[in-house]
């Protein structure tokens, strides 16, 4: 079995004024640096067989300096890269809610099927997520291993563990910087 400790990366300045995220590479803010580099002094002398990470910036940042801490191998995989928003991306949620309430509600209760205009539906990004969390546990049956990624990720991967429905992905959603641990088989 393994241990699974799941990360979201810190806070950007768009997590702070709730905006869509998605793919767009943005930094962390001055908040989340701090809350990477409290996190990795926490788990600094912790084993991990491995550390897996998006390859967005802001996920890069928060898994590198755990990565010096622990000694642990570091891994970059675009399959943990959060949802692409589309043209939602870099709007704030209350616009996008206000603008496009039938969309944002059919996305809410149909998340396989809906998406944003030029964006991924969550069904498209659970088979890409679960893929890369296979290859993982394959890699690693046995001992302890570590994914920084972002929150709808994180929430596909717990909802998987806990053999939920696709409609509970967004009561899931991690806080930023803050570890969950899992225990699960390799299939």
């Amino acid at each position: 079995m393994t241990e699974l400790m799941l990360i979201r990366h810190g806070q950007t300045t768009w997590n702070r004024e709730g905006r869509y995220s998605g793919q767009t590479d943005i930094p962390l803010s001055e908040e989340g640096l701090r809350q990477a580099q409290q996190l990795a002094e926490r788990l600094q002398g912790q084993s991990f067989l491995a550390i897996y990470s998006s390859d967005l910036l802001r996920a890069k940042q928060t898994a590198e300096p755990i990565a010096r801490a622990t000694g642990a191998p570091l891994y970059f995989d675009p399959r943990l890269r959060e949802i692409n928003q589309g043209e939602w991306e870099g709007t704030l949620f209350e616009d996008i809610r206000r603008r496009f309430l039938d969309l944002w509600q059919h996305r809410l209760q149909n998340p396989h099927i809906a998406a944003p205009p030029g964006g991924e539906t969550v069904g498209q990004v659970r088979e890409r997520v679960l893929e890369a969390l296979e290859e993982i546990l394959q890699a690693h049956p046995k001992g302890r291993v570590a994914i920084v990624a972002h929150g709808l990720v994180l929430a596909l991967i717990l909802i998987h563990a806990r053999d939920e429905p696709l409609e509970r992905v967004w009561d899931r959603i991690p806080a930023n910087a803050q570890p969950q641990t899992l225990h699960l088989e390799a299939p």
